[in-house]
């Protein structure tokens, strides 16, 4: 059935909805917030998390197939570099994912869903790393 995912709204839809995707964002903001080994990254965050909340539910939207809120609220995504003006390493990169895996978890999601969601949002990830080194190493 995973086959499904990525094609049209398949995946919007596997997700909830809008609904179903502030609620994940929710989570992970909440996981965000708990996790020790995601301090630094919280840190990287405005002190209230509404914005980002917003900004990262309409990302997903369209992302998954849905629609796209990001682009009609906030103009063009440009992920690697909006995210390029921090350091982001490996290791924050793993934190944030850590976020993303605790709150699938706690979605009602099939599981073959949450293993192709939590395996597509690596690929955004590693951009930007690579993208963060780039621009900070030199």
């Amino acid at each position: 059935m995973s086959e499904q995912y990525g094609v049209g709204d398949a995946s919007y839809q596997a997700a909830g909805g809008i609904g179903g995707l502030r609620r994940l964002v929710d989570d992970f903001y909440r996981c965000m917030d708990g996790l020790p080994e995601a301090a630094e990254v919280r840190a990287m965050h405005p002190a209230t998390l509404d914005s980002a909340r917003d900004k990262l539910a309409c990302f997903l939207s369209g992302w998954l197939g849905g629609p796209k809120l990001f682009g009609e609220k906030y103009g063009p995504i440009a992920i690697p570099s909006f995210h390029a003006q921090w350091p982001i390493g490996e290791a924050q990169a793993e934190a944030w994912l850590t976020c993303m895996a605790r709150a699938i978890e706690r979605q009602n999601y099939a599981p073959a869903f949450a293993e192709y969601l939590l395996t597509q949002l690596r690929v955004p990830a590693r951009r930007i790393v690579q993208a963060s080194a780039a621009r900070h190493s030199g």
